[in-house]
């Protein structure tokens, strides 16, 4: 005979026990009645901040239960439960009678008792219906010119919802009462890191503080710290997390837990038999879970013993890893040493932005658990370990050159949100069901849930001998070169029609800017044009270099370095007026530092007036072309170095490439402009120019090699145009030229054959290329200046325009000011060795 299961709530875990159960179900047993509060079927809610990028709902959408054992009501919230009739009654009425209950309602966000929490412009950030009200509050503030905004709670959610504020326009405020970001995932030392890489992504943090009010003024919201700081703010954002919703158990006599939460056993049973709780809402053992895993887990249990199974909660894998902002972030095992005599191993690497730590046994034979911080890509591998034997070591495991090649035991769970192990994926792909990462995915579950595990899957088919892609992400299968390919021959000018047609999903924080990239060297408008600007890094966002304290510098191009006595003149008017702090960088440019978003079209108007333009510095494009003075001065120099940089700065200014490029130009051979530190270096001979390629300073700097000899100025422009179209096209993203020049197979032999012997009959077609970005050329200060549209996005981020910012100070040093940066010493206040 056939029972009924009622499933209150349709949310992911509603809806993976319907999935589990179905499944597992072959005889039919079971028919599923699901009643859920919100108006649209499950969606994945750990991908909501991806809703911002497109506002398309259907995108987040679990798979529809197609299937006509599962009746799904929603809009439809149970109101009453007779425990003693096996009963649910609707807010719509539907009296419906069940054989056994599963209550999944999840959870609601908590919000401190903040008076002014409930005025206008003051969200929760949970479900898509609360981020369109979000979004309807910040297009109104927009309209008015004003972008400020606050998240309380700096944790996983609020981060979420900061990046969520950030993809909207707005550059947000994040106040966390806890010492540091992500209190309950990091440590002292992960969130002071994670502190300083947010907030060089127009975001300010405050910890150790809370908001005591918020309050009305002129239309806005005045929000007051305890700190005594006070914000004038457009949007406010609680996301300082989440409450068990148990008041339907609560309300007909359901144990629930001193702090909430519904309590249950481990086979997720309530204190009646016949009435089961999961995710959220459930309290086992004291815990109650806000990750999704231990909810999948709790679903497969409660569909097992439906089945006349006897699984139990197996316990939960709390480890997390994510992109916050475009930084990683990973917490997994016991990674506050916790457990009595765990050793602490940490490798921090303030310049790279980098935090590793593993946590051990006190005997350092046990992996207990770690944190990454700014690069997480070791997560996959070392997660699975935890509680084994760790393999040499410690400080290999998370050492920079990462010297311990760590291999899974078979039984490692790989996938924790789908329990999946290592065997299980291996034998699926030596059976040849799945040849690649989707269809592991397809087979097994792993990378459905969270995704972290995914890097593993890649790993694992190498392992298994199966040839990798070159895809450049889950959303596209052709490489960065082959995109290029795509857009050129299709004509295709956006990144929504090019997933659409050529790839999947709604993109990431890997192919968005590689492919704005693309569009950008392609001549496919100014980079802030409709879409184009929300595939943009912040840098690009704000044609500007944001500094460390949340203002930004102004980079004039000055081609050369020549610079005639009145621009000199503009140059120092605009940093007095605004109070810039100035520099002469070594690339031969005056670098302005200090301005507030509001101040750049301002600057920028100055400057433009005065024949200046974008010197680029922001973007992955040509930098400059240093020169030495060559035969204008230098009784050594053999050409016009200075003409020659100021011609090839002038013709490759705004080139967009995967990667910064630089040059330089000297006039002899004593090299004074160093140009074979340059990704392209001319040196000037008594028979014409010499051309090196590929070389670079950085981390690890590389002199450039000669690729052509005593070659005139024309045949010199031609072979550098190909050199550069020809690395544009088929670099990966974020490859330099170094990098990629090593990559090429026959390196710089091949790209000789290339570019000067033309082997593959392309050169009339780079050389068409280039002329094409050298025709239509645009100033991209000019552009935002001539565009209302564009300017409305340079707002002060706090205050209205001219308003300074609370939150950024500085002082005076050598007769310049500097920004204040709390725990960074000056040199006056440090002790300095002579």
């Amino acid at each position: 005979m056939t029972r009924t299961l009622v499933v209150v709530g349709h949310g992911m875990v509603g809806h993976r026990l319907v999935e589990a159960l179905r499944e597992k179900d072959v005889t039919g047993q079971w028919r599923i009645v699901v009643f859920a509060e919100e108006t649209r079927p499950a969606y994945d809610r750990v991908a909501l901040s991806s809703y911002v990028d497109n506002w398309d709902a259907g995108s987040l959408s679990l798979a529809p239960h197609d299937d006509d054992a599962v009746e799904l009501h929603l809009d439809d919230k149970v109101v009453h439960l007779d425990r003693d009739n096996k009963v649910v009654r609707t807010a719509k009425g539907r009296v419906q009678p069940y054989d056994a209950l599963v209550l999944a309602t999840g959870s609601v966000p908590f919000v401190p008792p903040v008076p002014g929490r409930d005025l206008p412009g003051c969200h929760v950030y949970r479900t898509i219906d609360d981020l369109d009200g979000i979004r309807a509050t910040v297009e109104s503030a927009r309209a008015a010119g004003r972008h400020a905004g606050m998240v309380l709670g700096g944790g996983l959610l609020g981060l979420e919802a900061a990046n969520a504020l950030r993809g909207m326009g707005i550059s947000p405020h994040v106040v966390e009462l806890g010492p540091r970001l992500m209190p309950l995932q990091v440590d002292e030392g992960g969130g002071g890191l994670l502190k300083r890489l947010v907030e060089k992504l127009d975001l300010t943090v405050h910890t150790g503080t809370s908001a005591s009010s918020i309050e009305q003024d002129r239309g806005r919201l005045i929000a007051k710290l305890s700190n005594g700081v006070e914000l004038d703010l457009d949007v406010v954002v609680f996301s300082a997390g989440i409450r068990p919703r148990d008041e339907l158990a609560r309300s007909f006599g359901l144990t629930v837990g001193e702090r909430g939460g519904i309590i249950v056993d481990k086979a997720c049973r309530t204190s009646d038999e016949h009435v089961y709780a999961i995710g959220e809402c459930a309290n086992l053992d004291g815990m109650v879970y806000g990750l999704v895993a231990p909810g999948y887990s709790m679903a497969e249990v409660v569909a097992d013993r439906l089945l006349g199974g006897a699984a139990e909660f197996p316990g939960a894998d709390m480890s997390t890893k994510l992109k916050l902002l475009g930084v990683d972030v990973a917490s997994f095992g016991d990674a506050h040493a916790k457990q009595e005599g765990a050793l602490e191993v940490v490798v921090n690497d303030a310049v790279a932005g980098t935090y590793a730590k593993v946590v051990v046994s006190d005997d350092a034979k046990t992996l207990l658990g770690g944190i990454l911080v700014g690069d997480a890509s070791k997560y996959a591998s070392l997660r699975p370990l935890v509680g084994r034997p760790v393999p040499g070591d410690p400080v290999a495991l998370i050492g920079p050159e990462g010297g311990v090649e760590l291999t899974l035991p078979h039984d490692a769970q790989v996938c924790s949100c789908h329990a999946v192990t290592k065997q299980q994926i291996v034998d699926v792909v030596d059976s040849g069901e799945a040849v690649d990462v989707p269809g592991i995915k397809s087979c097994t579950k792993a990378g459905t849930g969270c995704g972290s595990c995914v890097p593993m899957l890649k790993k694992l088919l190498s392992e298994c001998g199966v040839e990798q892609s070159k895809a450049l992400c889950e959303h596209f299968d052709q490489s960065r070169a082959e995109l290029f390919e795509v857009v050129r021959s299709t004509g295709v000018t956006t990144f929504s029609e090019l997933v659409s047609r050529h790839g999947r999903g709604h993109g990431c924080d890997i192919c968005k800017p590689a492919v704005a990239s693309i569009l950008a060297s392609l001549d496919n408008g100014h980079v802030l044009e409709g879409e184009q600007a929300a595939l943009q890094d912040t840098n690009d966002r704000f044609l500007a270099n944001m500094q460390r304290n949340g203002t930004y510098s102004v980079v004039p191009r000055i081609p050369g370095g020549e610079i005639t006595p009145e621009k000199l003149i503009v140059i120092g008017e605009v940093a007095r007026d605004f109070g810039l702090y100035t520099k002469i960088t070594g690339g031969q440019r005056i670098d302005l530092f200090g301005a507030t978003v509001d101040q750049l079209p301002l600057i920028w108007k100055r400057l433009v007036d005065a024949g200046f333009e974008s010197g680029h510095a922001y973007g992955k494009a040509l930098r400059t072309v240093k020169s030495c003075v060559g035969t204008t001065w230098c009784r050594y120099g053999v050409q016009d170095s200075v003409s020659l940089a100021i011609a090839l700065e002038l013709r490759y200014r705004g080139l967009r490439s995967p990667h910064k490029l630089k040059s330089a130009v000297s006039g002899c051979a004593r090299e004074c402009a160093e140009a074979r530190g340059k990704d392209f270096g001319i040196i000037a001979t008594e028979n014409g120019w010499n051309l090196y390629v590929g070389g670079n300073g950085g981390f690890t700097p590389r002199h450039a090699d000669l690729i052509a000899s005593d070659v005139d100025t024309e045949t010199l422009i031609k072979l550098i145009d190909r050199f550069l179209m020809f690395y544009i096209r088929t670099a990966d993203r974020l490859q330099r030229t170094s990098t990629w020049i090593e990559s090429l197979e026959g390196g710089l032999d091949h790209l000789r054959d290339v570019i000067v012997d033309d082997s593959l009959g392309i050169c009339a077609d780079l050389e068409a290329a280039m002329a094409k970005h050298v025709d239509n050329y645009a100033d991209e200060w000019r552009g935002v200046l001539e565009d209302p549209e564009k300017l409305s996005r340079f707002t002060s981020f706090v205050n209205a325009p001219g308003t300074p910012d609370p939150t950024i100070t500085f002082r005076e040093e050598r007769g310049q000011k500097v920004p204040v940066l709390l725990g960074v010493p000056t040199v006056g206040q440090a002790e300095v060795s002579r």
